[in-house]
């Protein structure tokens, strides 16, 4: 019999078990390091009506001083649970250390910036006509689902719960079967919040969709908040219009770097080198595209070859490597394969990179970054999200084209434009159809702006007071005066 904990799901309050388990992995050894309980359609139906009774029968949905007390808690309590949460990130998802701690770090922020949030739902009031008062209120829409994947659990959580919580919505939040050891201390830092009502926040683990399909259909949560493929957010917004409900999707990217000829170089690479490994490229703003014009493009090649030749590959805990594992071995085939059909398309590889397979590496899910140089944009690699350490380098001549084949795409969550120009940056990044730009940076998410996408990479946005809007009713009232 095993000795290895069983991490559950936490509703109501309580620690709650299920019928089905599932195994906890290593992604970095392929050894199997806990157990989890694997939610399906009875615990999200538990998980509901948790969360409805705690909406119409606490202070919560009305008491915006209370929820910013809590949030405050919410904020200090992921605060002194950094270090655990950090290292479970590192165990079972294979970052770095240090890209677990800088992920892990982010969820404080996320409720500090809900709890200023949760002062600003004020309405407004107007005298339209003499004996006439018209008035609008905002109230909270109800119980909301927050669905998250296995990449960034904690910051993607923490993104979406903190506005859902600041609005005055109860929540359930679905989290991935990948990272159970995390999710349950997520759900610890939860229970350390003296102030929390129980049945405010629901956490569940699910290896599968049962649960998440259950929270889509069900009428009793009217928003949903969701990150992950672009074909999934298609399914979920399809199920959803069923109860015309409100949903906010962060799906796919092709996040592309424009580097022009004047661009500062020095400054650039590490950037674009970090764009593409940071998170072992399983990143919604992964920088899968390398667009270079002509002036450059031989010495750009040259050198980012050189530092994604060097990238030191191995176990996250280890705080001498540069990039941790991907999530499983699946994903290691899944990445591989695509970038064996983009060289028989006619891909040239200019750093291979590929899976490790020889030593200690080998048993883990390890992927060395790979560069392809491709000459024809209509190429699928060009398009697909690798979800990888893949990039593809691209040249172009005039800013008109860079423009062209930055828009080239499905996708338009992210983009960069690298140049010294005085007007040239910004020109651009507002002719490129996407919904977060950086100049001369990349990957910069401040919690006080909104962050969302264009086109396949979503609808709705997260972040700063547009992303409180989406778990918002505005309530219009009008009263005449004898």
């Amino acid at each position: 019999m095993s000795t290895l904990r069983t991490a559950r799901h936490w509703i109501n309050g309580k620690w709650v078990d299920s019928a089905r388990h599932g195994d906890s992995v290593n992604p970095a050894t392929g050894e199997v390091v806990g157990h989890y309980a694997d939610a399906g359609q009875e615990e999200a139906e538990q998980a509901v009506r948790a969360a409805t009774a705690a909406f119409h029968e606490t202070t919560w949905a009305h008491d915006m001083e209370f929820r910013t007390k809590v949030l405050l808690e919410i904020a200090a309590s992921f605060q002194r649970h950094e270090r655990e949460l950090a290292d479970l990130t590192t165990l079972e998802n294979g970052k770095t250390i240090w890209e677990a701690e800088f992920e892990v770090g982010f969820a404080k922020g996320n409720f500090t910036t809900a709890a200023a949030l949760a002062q600003t739902t004020y309405g407004r009031v107007m005298e339209v006509e003499p004996g006439k008062h018209t008035m609008v209120v905002r109230e909270p829409v109800g119980v909301a689902a927050v669905i998250t994947p296995w990449n960034s659990p904690t910051a993607l959580l923490a993104r979406d719960l903190a506005p859902a919580l600041a609005a005055g919505c109860t929540a359930v939040v679905k989290l991935p079967g990948q990272t159970p050891l995390l999710n349950e201390a997520i759900s610890r830092v939860f229970e350390d919040v003296p102030s929390l009502p129980a049945g405010v926040v629901n956490v569940l683990t699910e290896s599968g969709s049962e649960a998440a399909k259950w929270l889509v259909d069900s009428p009793d949560v009217p928003a949903i908040m969701f990150t992950g493929s672009t074909p999934t957010g298609r399914a979920i917004g399809a199920a959803a219009a069923k109860h015309v409900k409100r949903v906010g999707l962060e799906l796919g990217g092709k996040t592309p770097h424009i580097v022009f000829d004047d661009a500062d170089l020095d400054a650039a690479l590490p950037v674009i080198e970090k764009s593409l490994t940071i998170f072992t490229g399983q990143f919604c703003i992964t920088a899968g595209r390398l667009i270079v014009q002509r002036g450059v493009y031989g010495t750009v090649k040259q050198r980012l070859a050189e530092r994604l030749a060097n990238v030191t590959v191995g176990p996250g805990a280890d705080r001498s490597v540069d990039m941790g594992s991907l999530i499983d071995q699946a994903g290691v085939e899944r990445v591989d394969r695509l970038v064996e059909e983009a060289i028989a398309a006619g891909a040239v590889p200019v750093v291979r990179g590929g899976p490790a397979r020889e030593g200690d590496l080998a048993k883990g899910a390890f992927y060395r970054p790979t560069l392809l140089e491709v000459t024809d944009p209509a190429l699928p690699i060009v398009h697909q999200e690798v979800f990888g350490p893949v990039q593809t380098i691209q040249v172009f001549d005039t800013e008109a084209e860079a423009i062209a084949l930055a828009n080239d795409s499905e996708y338009g969550l992210g983009a960069s434009v690298w140049s010294s120009d005085v007007n040239r940056p910004l020109r651009v990044a507002r002719k490129v159809q996407a919904g977060m730009l950086w100049i001369n940076d990349w990957g910069q998410l401040p919690n006080q702006f909104e962050i969302g996408g264009y086109k396949q990479s979503g609808v709705g946005h997260a972040n700063g007071p547009g992303g409180i809007d989406h778990f918002l009713e505005y309530k219009t009232i009008t009263q005449k005066f004898a």
